[in-house]
């Protein structure tokens, strides 16, 4: 199948800067020619040398064997809310190729000043399907797997069974010790984030490390509950954990390993503090 694909798209494919580049139009074409998926002629190209289009902008960040292990991997997003919304958008569009969406919640008015797939017309549907869906329109090689429950311990393991990251987008501190504490038994790497009103606070958590929350003893809901979100705090720290991820996913070095990334986007004030 790979020989076909390849040859297939050699054919067609247009010289345009480092490497050559195929159009969405001829991967998909050599998919219903070769009995392949979108996602399958995307990673041979890239193996190959040859860029799809819509990673021009990236390969040279990546690499095409950096863009060909996102699509070859798995992210589990919890929560599609507002700083889930942001995370899975960037993702589906890095590449990542297996996308795992849990959310049992539905969107509700109040929504709608921050969460990127919040609507006037969508109020009451649940938000990982929206998030599905969205994916879906944005980038069809990436595989969306909609998961329209609240994880706990009992069913933690089988949400997140085949993750190759686990990214952080929770409103409280209990379910975020949970998640870790299932991420530690698999051994997957999460990447934590929390936003209140014009603060926001980002880190990658290994086994081992003892998260930030439990080392100020915080309650469950920090001030959030008092100050709000405002609509641009979400997507910016939700690029700093996708942007985790992706380093991770794609072996690039530079990460916030064991280091919280705390910010005031009132103050433009930055602190790193370590996390043994």
């Amino acid at each position: 199948m790979e020989d076909g694909v390849l040859s297939f798209i050699r054919a067609r494919c247009v010289s345009r800067g480092k490497l050559p580049v195929v159009s969405l139009s001829v991967c998909r074409e050599a998919a219903e020619e070769c009995g392949a998926t979108l996602r399958e002629v995307e990673i041979a190209a890239l193996h190959a040398g040859i860029c799809p289009s819509r990673y021009e902008r990236t390969i040279g960040s990546l690499g095409a064997e950096g863009q060909a292990r996102l699509l070859e991997s798995c992210a589990a997003v919890v929560g599609c809310g507002g700083l889930g919304g942001w995370m899975i958008e960037i993702l589906a569009r890095a590449g990542v190729g297996r996308l795992i969406l849990i959310d049992g919640d539905t969107f509700a008015e109040n929504n709608l000043n921050r969460q990127l797939y919040a609507t006037e017309e969508n109020i009451g549907a649940p938000k990982a399907r929206a998030a599905a869906a969205r994916v879906k329109a944005i980038n069809s090689s990436v595989e969306a797997e909609a998961r329209e429950a609240f994880i706990d311990e009992a069913n933690g393991e089988e949400l997140l069974r085949g993750a190759d990251v686990v990214l952080d987008a929770l409103d409280g501190n209990r379910s975020r010790s949970v998640v870790f504490g299932v991420c530690e038994k698999m051994n997957v790497p999460f990447v934590h984030g929390a936003v209140a009103g014009f603060f926001g606070e980002a880190a990658v958590l290994r086994a081992g490390c003892v998260p930030p929350w439990e080392r100020v003893g915080a309650e469950d809901r920090g001030i959030e509950a008092e100050v709000g979100t405002m609509p641009f705090t979400p997507p910016f720290v939700a690029s700093l954990q996708a942007a985790e991820a992706v380093k991770i996913l794609a072996g690039v070095g530079g990460g916030a390993e064991r280091t919280l990334l705390w910010f005031d986007l009132l103050r433009r004030d930055m602190q790193k503090l370590k996390l043994i």
